[in-house]
């Protein structure tokens, strides 16, 4: 198959990498800076490169804020039949657009960013299919997410964001408020150091989509019950309840069994 893959950022290079040794791939990039360093893949600066190409995929890559303008900008060089897709974290205004568009369409979401997960071993990681999308497209990620061994589900898309909002935005929101009351430690504990090095992994992340994760619509509804949990947890310490914190305590560890 013709893929063509948009933005050759982390994840557009993941791709890249992966599917170039079983398909025909090129990578359709404008800061050309990017491109140094691709490997086995055609290399486009301009959609009229795209045009000649004619993928019979498309992978949008691009970062989060710019999937719905790259895909507009590159449709009009595009066969009729390429499939269209986009692996955003946050689906607002997709579905929209792909009707719009009128083209066949695959959307999923690799739930692993390349700075936390082993590339290597990826058993362990999760990835979500839409199920609105066209049945080609999907059969071709399914295939491709469990040739990697990736967990693979399927949402709808307005289950998709729900379930980003709680599976992102509560840690991303937690690391955050935890990043901004942190002090230099001399010594820090074994505790402190985990939640470091997940700050600074987060905070490496490209800042766009940072936004438009913690920008979900569902994201205040989990937000709220973040700060009813602080407002319990603080309540008790400022009381000592000893009883009541134990009976806190458990009930957490209830929930993660």
């Amino acid at each position: 198959m013709k893929i063509l893959i948009m933005g050759a950022g982390k994840m557009g290079s993941f791709f890249a990498d992966v599917l170039s040794f079983e398909h025909e791939v090129a990578m359709f990039e404008t800061d050309t800076e990017r491109l140094r360093f691709t490997f086995n893949t055609y290399r486009f600066t301009s959609p009229e490169e795209v045009k000649e190409f004619a993928p019979e995929l498309l992978i949008n890559a691009v970062t989060v804020k710019y999937t719905i303008d790259a895909f507009e900008k590159i449709l009009p060089y595009l066969p009729e039949r390429c499939i269209i897709s986009d692996i955003a974290s946050v689906k607002t205004g997709l579905p929209e657009f792909y009707k719009k568009a009128g083209r066949p369409f695959v959307s999923t979401h690799p739930m692993f960013g390349p700075t936390f997960a082993n590339l290597s071993d990826l058993s362990t990681q999760n990835t979500i299919i839409i199920s609105e999308s066209d049945h080609l497209g999907k059969t071709f990620f399914r295939d491709l997410y469990s040739r990697l061994r990736l967990n693979i589900f399927e949402y709808t898309f307005k289950e998709h964001d729900e379930t980003i909002a709680y599976s992102l935005s509560i840690p991303f929101a937690s690391t955050l408020v935890f990043a901004s009351v942190m002090k230099h430690q001399d010594a820090p504990g074994t505790t402190f150091k985990k939640h470091m090095d997940i700050a600074r992994g987060l905070l490496s992340e490209d800042d766009y989509l940072l936004t438009e994760i913690l920008f979900n619509p569902n994201t205040p509804a989990q937000l709220d019950l973040i700060q009813k949990q602080l407002s319990v947890l603080q309540e008790m310490i400022s009381r000592r309840d000893g009883k009541g914190m134990i009976k806190y305590l458990n009930e957490i560890r209830e929930k993660l069994k």
